[in-house]
C-alpha cells in the first residue's frame, strides 16, 4: 500500500507541476542545465579501436599456443567492461534540469535517466539560494523556499554552479 501512496503521490505533484507549467504567457527565466559530456561519439569509436588494435598487437606472438586464449578472453572482458561503462556514461549524461521562474512560480524539472524525473514548484519570493563548499562538494549549490532544500546542477563543475547561481540570483533581484 505504501508503493501505491508514493505513485499516486508522485502523479499528483507531476500533475501539478505541469498544470503550472503550461501557460500562456512565457517565464522570464528559462534555463535547462545539462551534464557535461567530455567523450563525444567519435571519440568513443576512435577510443575503442585503438584498444583494440593495441591489445592484438602483442597477442600475435602467442599465436598457436593455449596462452593466446586465455590472453584473448582477458582482452575481450577488458573491452567489453571499457564499452558498458562508457555507454552508462552516456545515458548517465541525459541528467539535466530545467529551470523556470515566472513572477508567480519557481519550477525546477529534474529528468533522471534511471530514475522517476523530480519536480518541485514554490514561489519565487520565498526562494534563496546558498552555495556553499562542503567535504564533498565545492561550490555546493542549494535552492530552498523554507519548507523544502534542493540541489541545482550537483553535475556541474563548481565554476558553472557559481555562474547558475548568480543567473537564478540575478532573474530573482528583478522580481523583487
Amino acid at each position: 500500500m505504501v508503493e501505491l501512496n508514493k505513485i499516486s503521490k508522485a502523479a499528483d505533484v507531476s500533475v501539478a507541476f505541469f498544470a503550472a507549467t503550461n501557460r500562456p504567457d512565457a517565464p522570464l527565466f528559462d534555463h535547462t542545465v545539462r551534464a557535461h559530456r567530455s567523450l563525444p561519439r567519435v571519440g568513443f569509436v576512435w577510443l575503442i579501436g585503438v584498444i583494440c588494435v593495441m591489445f592484438l598487437l602483442p597477442l600475435g606472438a602467442f599465436i598457436g599456443h593455449i596462452a593466446m586464449w586465455m590472453i584473448l578472453a582477458a582482452m575481450l572482458i577488458t573491452i567489453a567492461t571499457l564499452w558498458y561503462f562508457l555507454e552508462r556514461s552516456y545515458t548517465d549524461s541525459t541528467l539535466s534540469e530545467h529551470i523556470r521562474i515566472w513572477p508567480d512560480t519557481f519550477t525546477v524539472e529534474r529528468h533522471n535517466p534511471r530514475a522517476q524525473n523530480q519536480y518541485w514548484i514554490t514561489n519565487p519570493y520565498w526562494v534563496r539560494l546558498k552555495l556553499q563548499d562542503t567535504p564533498v562538494a565545492q561550490s555546493y549549490l542549494t535552492a530552498t523556499d523554507g519548507k523544502r532544500t534542493i540541489e541545482l546542477g550537483a553535475f556541474l563543475s563548481p565554476e558553472e554552479r557559481v555562474q547558475l547561481r548568480n543567473d537564478i540570483d540575478t532573474a530573482l533581484k528583478h522580481l523583487r
